[in-house]
């Protein structure tokens, strides 16, 4: 056979091209400026569409809107219109500054969502990715990454022999864990209804929060235990043996069984003991939750009246009636023997425009109709990240103190 033989200039030429463009995603720069943050933190959003007819932006900066589906009542960001200006550019700013806060948002062009393309920051929630800026200022600089000693943030694998198989948590070591012999308090912290072990770690901003925070001298140094709270998914998806599933709320998985995740969750406990250098006792472990894992912590902490002195319940999805729940039999008589021996701290948070507020006024009648001491932290907004940031930063001050 024979060989073709080709000239060195059209190699050369060939290995230029694919050079160029390997590297073209390297150089390229975005469509537009957007989003655009100026000195009076208004913000400016742009796309380059010049074939649509209508694109709106939808975001949580926007006044809310109600939807009623068959679980009741929820809020869902709002949406304005983008204007098409002369450059064939669609634009939308703010009407008035922006409070400090991180915000996201998306697009919706011809009546299809999208990412914003001028924008590389990104977060996923569940099944949706949204883009994400930050309004700096006292409230929200500690959300940022800052001149300080920071902590490490893992993820790790733990064997559950109640489930048969390996589960990943994300967990967080303070600044100098590494290099000393010291123990640490412990704030195991869980995620809602269709997170995962990333969530806390990615949407809720912890690892600067705790690094911010601890370098004020605000919050103690600790280690956080960020779990996966689904008894049905071993990781978040695409991250596991299952490969790159659809992220769902529940997808259908071999892993369903007799146990639920307040079963397992001794073993996280029994594995962050070993494997980490912790106070392992009652007096230096946490347990807080938003949503769902609000609800996992106050039936954990019920369930193990001896293991947490501090509880936190963030917009929890704690119960209207126990006895009509059969998945948690016999949790008020749990928490009469929790309390019975006086944790330190037991918080209670939440929005008034919750959804899930009725509930935690029912909780709360509970608890004080059984003369169970809590403490209660009231705002604004509903059920939505940027409340929950905000609990973690008032919790962390109040524990192991």
């Amino acid at each position: 056979m024979k060989t073709l033989r080709l000239p060195l200039a059209v190699i050369a030429a060939a290995s230029t091209a694919f050079s160029v463009m390997a590297q073209q995603a390297l150089w390229s720069s975005a469509p537009v400026n957007s989003p655009e943050i100026r000195p009076d933190n208004t913000v400016t959003l742009r796309l380059k569409a010049p074939r649509a007819s209508q694109v709106l932006v939808t975001g949580d900066f926007l006044p809310k809107q109600t939807i009623t589906t068959d679980r009741g009542k929820f809020d869902i960001p709002g949406t304005a219109e983008m204007k098409l200006n002369s450059d064939s550019i669609w634009e939308y700013t703010t009407p008035a500054p922006l409070a400090p806060e991180l915000y996201s948002y998306s697009m919706i062009v011809d009546g299809m969502q999208i990412t914003d393309p001028s924008n590389v920051y990104q977060l996923r929630d569940i099944a949706s990715v949204t883009n994400v800026f930050l309004i700096d200022g006292p409230e929200s600089s500690r959300y940022k990454v800052a001149d300080v000693p920071h902590g490490s943030v893992s993820k790790v694998w733990m064997h559950s022999d109640k489930l048969g198989h390996d589960r990943r948590m994300t967990i967080y070591t303070p600044p100098g864990y590494a290099d000393g012999d010291k123990r640490y308090p412990v704030l195991y912290l869980l995620h809602g209804m269709g997170g995962d072990e990333n969530a806390w770690s990615e949407l809720g901003r912890a690892a600067q929060i705790l690094d911010n925070m601890i370098a004020e001298g605000t919050a103690d140094p600790m280690i956080v235990v960020m779990p996966n709270g689904n008894v049905w998914q071993q990781a978040t998806p695409g991250e596991s043996p299952l490969g790159f599933i659809k992220p769902s709320t529940h997808p259908a998985t071999p892993y369903e069984g007799q146990y639920t995740f307040e079963d397992i969750f001794p073993e996280i406990v029994s594995y962050t003991d070993k494997h980490y250098r912790t106070v392992a006792d009652k007096a230096h472990r946490a347990i807080a939750g938003l949503s769902m894992g609000g609800g996992h912590a106050m039936k954990i902490s019920a369930a193990n009246p001896d293991m947490f002195d501090y509880v936190g319940l963030f917009s929890a999805a704690v119960l209207r009636d126990f006895a009509a729940d059969p998945a948690t039999p016999g949790v008020a008589e749990k928490l009469s023997v929790q309390f019975a021996k006086q944790p330190k701290l037991y918080w209670i948070a939440i929005g008034k425009d919750d959804f899930l507020y009725a509930h935690n006024v029912t909780y709360r009648k509970f608890l004080d109709d059984n003369h169970m001491p809590y403490s209660y932290y009231e705002n604004s907004d509903g059920h939505i990240w940027k409340n929950w940031r905000i609990y973690l930063t008032l919790l962390l001050p109040q524990l192991f103190r």
